[in-house]
C-alpha cells in the first residue's frame, strides 16, 4: 500500500475510464466473448461447476474478514478482555469490507446507477439499451451493473494481503490480484457484468484499501496503535451495555 501502488491505480482508473467511455462498444465486444447466439445466452451459467465457483470465490473472501467480525464482537460482548487480533487489523478489515463491498458497491452505486447488466441488454437478447460506464441513465431500476458487488469483495483481499509479513507481501498481492481478476472474469462468463463494472470493483476496492490503511497505519496525524484501538472498543461496548441495561423492563 504505497505511492507506487496508488499511481499504478489511478493510471489505470484514467486509461480505462477515457478508453472505455470514447469507444463504449469495447465493453459489448469482450462480454460477446461469453454469448452464444445459436442459444442466446451466455452457456456458461449452465456449467455446476462455474456456479460452485463463484459461491466458494465470496466464501474465501468472507472467510478472510472472519477473525476481525468475531473479535469484534466477542470484544462488544467482553469489553475487558483483549482483542483477538490486533485491533488495528480487526478495524481496517470491517471498514474496508463494509465500505467496499457494501456501503460503496450495492448500496449507493448498484442502486442509483440505473446501467443494464449484459444478460438485460438488447445485443445478447435482453430488453433494454446499452449504456456506457459513465452514464447513469440506464432502464434497471436495482441491482445493476455498475460495479461489480462479488468482483469488489474478490479484489478486497488486498487488505488481508497489506498485513502480511513485508517479506510475503508482494506474494499475497499477486495473489490477490490473481483472485480477483479470476473471479471477475468469471462473472463476465455469466453475463454478469461488462469489463468496466469489474474493472471499477477492483479500483475502488483498492483505493479504500490504500486509504484506510494509510488512515490507521501511515499519516502520523492519525495513526493508531492496538492499544488505543482496543481501549476505544471497550468505552463503546461498556456504553452500549449500559444504555441497554437501562432500556430493559424493571422485573
Amino acid at each position: 500500500m504505497n505511492r507506487t501502488g496508488l499511481f499504478i491505480a489511478l493510471g489505470l482508473a484514467l486509461v480505462i475510464g477515457l478508453l472505455f467511455g470514447i469507444y463504449p462498444e469495447l465493453d459489448l465486444k469482450l462480454a460477446a466473448l461469453f454469448y452464444d447466439p445459436a442459444t442466446k445466452s451466455f452457456p456458461i451459467k449452465l456449467d455446476a461447476v462455474a456456479e460452485f465457483a463463484r459461491d466458494a470465490a465470496m466464501w474465501i473472501a468472507w472467510a478472510f474478514a472472519l477473525p476481525a467480525i468475531v473479535a469484534f464482537v466477542v470484544k462488544l460482548a467482553r469489553p475487558h478482555r483483549p482483542m483477538l487480533i490486533p485491533g488495528r487489523a480487526a478495524i481496517f478489515l470491517l471498514v474496508t469490507i463494509i465500505l467496499s463491498a457494501g456501503i460503496l458497491t450495492n448500496f449507493t452505486f448498484k442502486s442509483y446507477w440505473g446501467r443494464p447488466r449484459p444478460v438485460m441488454v438488447t445485443e445478447f437478447n435482453g430488453p433494454w439499451q446499452f449504456v456506457p460506464w459513465w452514464d447513469p441513465r440506464g432502464a434497471c431500476g436495482k441491482n445493476c451493473s455498475f460495479f461489480s458487488g462479488e468482483g469488489a469483495t474478490a479484489f478486497w483481499t488486498y487488505a488481508p494481503a497489506a498485513l502480511t509479513p513485508p517479506a510475503w507481501r508482494p506474494l499475497a498481492y499477486a495473489a490477490a490480484t490473481l483472485f480477483g481478476i479470476t473471479t471477475s472474469v468469471l462473472r463476465m462468463a455469466f453475463g454478469g457484468h461488462f469489463f468496466t463494472d469489474v474493472a471499477a470493483a477492483g479500483l475502488v476496492s483498492f483505493l479504500v484499501i490504500w486509504l484506510a490503511y494509510a488512515f490507521i497505519y501511515r499519516w502520523p496525524a492519525t495513526r493508531m496503535t492496538d492499544a488505543q484501538v482496543d481501549a476505544g472498543l471497550a468505552r463503546l461496548a461498556s456504553a452500549w451495555s449500559r444504555l441497554t441495561r437501562r432500556w430493559r423492563p424493571l422485573g
